[in-house]
């Protein structure tokens, strides 16, 4: 008979026991099922709510079915329905009425939010590591390559020249808020719900301070309805793994555009390519493209949770059983990409002579003729116009604008002088933008110093 089957004059049909069951995805949440129950046995012999004696026997039985799953020589079974009931009957196979006791002062619902909560903690504390590599190896790029000029895009037309490393320093910046955010979510999820019960509380004398300081927790949660039916906390941590997801994606999708023929800004290596079935050139870029494939994966995932949560009673609903697939997927895809995408872009070529010449074509310097009229005198307006038609000029006669003669120059504007041609150089269009996130050389080399800082800072 079921633990809860007191009342229930028939068996639970066997569709039944399949459909309802939910250990076949919170299995995984062995081990902070367990210590939260130890902590929580451990709790009711202190304030006497069970004998002392029966607390410290819970407790080494505990450890010993914690080991023994390590170990592989525990079987769960469906017919118990999740992994709360499954350490809940063990226990009671093993020492019997003595293991009746535990779950004296709490329900399933506040058992689940506060394995969820503990489990979801942990594997932030995973991601963030994961994203740290990433970051650091987004780091030495920008470091190895702060002087490479290349185009920048807006429209994915080219724009301006930038430097290779700026453009590296745009993702760290995203992936800083990625990190932050797992942070500020670590934080709204370490809250102890056990002792909320099943929504309304316990009329047993628990310590639920003590509880949590024993399992790491920052504090208690203070509504007990609340406590079992919240899940913003899932909600928000997909939601962060998606905003990260999305920023991989992007990189990604560059990578995937400058690894073509037409690009050819980089190249994958071997290691981290594929080939095709019929056509023996080929060199694709699998990985980058699973990895933005995979972004729409962890975006159904939030949009899974939001609906299963969009209408629901206080307090708890069965619904909520469907939020851990979804998070968990969404955790075990983020922890699967992060790791092939730092290997893949710490092993690419990045092949600098075609960065600067993509950066000379497309008219990048106009920008920087425009502002050197303005430093002669000429209204920002006015000299846009005038470059505007020196840019025409330039297509009509087929030439960049560095390759007009004094007298071409002079023919749109009579302010222009010899220095024209040191004035819109690349080197000089990156490195003239020298202020606090600007494209200049010295810049980057100061930013990447600061960003070696704040991951090292980083607990």
């Amino acid at each position: 008979m079921k633990l809860w089957g007191g009342r229930f004059g028939k068996a639970t049909d066997t569709l039944v026991d399949d459909f309802n069951s939910s250990i076949r995805f919170d299995a995984r949440m062995y081990k902070q099922d367990i210590l939260g129950s130890i902590a929580h046995s451990q709790m009711l012999g202190r304030c006497g709510v069970i004998p002392k004696e029966d607390a410290d026997l819970i407790g080494k039985t505990l450890k010993e079915i914690l080991a023994d799953i390590e170990d592989g020589k525990v079987e769960f079974r469906i017919d118990a329905e999740d992994i709360h009931m499954n350490i809940e009957t063990i226990l009671i196979e093993r020492i019997g009425d003595v293991g009746k006791r535990l779950h004296t002062g709490r329900s399933r619902n506040d058992q689940v939010a506060l394995d969820i909560r503990m489990y979801l903690r942990d594997e932030i504390d995973t991601l963030s590591e994961l994203l740290k590599t990433a970051m650091r190896t987004v780091l030495s790029l920008a470091d190895k390559h702060s002087g490479a000029i290349m185009p920048g895009y807006t429209h994915l037309q080219k724009a301006q020249p930038v430097s290779f490393g700026h453009h590296m320093l745009a993702y760290f910046e995203m992936f800083k808020r990625d990190l932050s955010r797992l942070s500020d979510c670590r934080q709204r999820i370490n809250w102890m719900p056990l002792g909320a019960g099943a929504l309304a509380g316990t009329t047993y004398p628990l310590d639920r301070e003590s509880v949590a300081r024993e399992l790491g927790f920052d504090g208690i949660t203070h509504n007990s309805m609340d406590s079992v039916s919240d899940r913003d906390f899932v909600i928000e941590l997909i939601s962060c793994l998606s905003m990260l997801m999305m920023h991989l994606s992007r990189f990604c999708e560059e990578l995937i555009l400058w690894s073509s023929n037409e690009f050819s800004f980089v190249e994958m290596d071997d290691s981290y390519s594929t080939g095709s079935s019929i056509m023996p050139q080929k060199k694709n870029p699998d990985v980058a493209e699973l990895i933005r494939g995979k972004t729409g994966r962890v975006y159904g995932s939030l949009m899974t949770i939001l609906t299963v949560m969009k209408s629901l009673p206080l307090a708890y609903n069965k619904d909520m059983q469907e939020d851990k697939e979804a998070v968990f997927d969404a955790v075990d895809t983020v922890k699967l990409c992060l790791p092939v995408f730092t290997n893949m872009i710490a092993t690419m070529t990045v092949k600098e002579d075609n960065l600067l010449a993509g950066a000379k074509g497309g008219f990048t310097n106009a920008t920087d003729v425009a502002d050197y009229l303005v430093k002669k005198g000429v209204p920002f307006r006015e000299s846009h116009a005038v470059v505007g038609k020196m840019v025409a000029l330039a297509i009509e006669k087929g030439k960049a604008l560095d390759e007009f003669t004094m007298d071409e120059f002079h023919a749109c504007s009579s302010l222009i002088e010899e220095d024209i041609y040191e004035a819109i150089s690349m080197q000089t269009c990156v490195d003239g933008r020298d202020l606090i996130g600007g494209t200049a050389t010295a810049r980057v080399r100061k930013e990447v110093e600061a960003g070696y800082a704040f991951l090292d800072a980083q607990k």
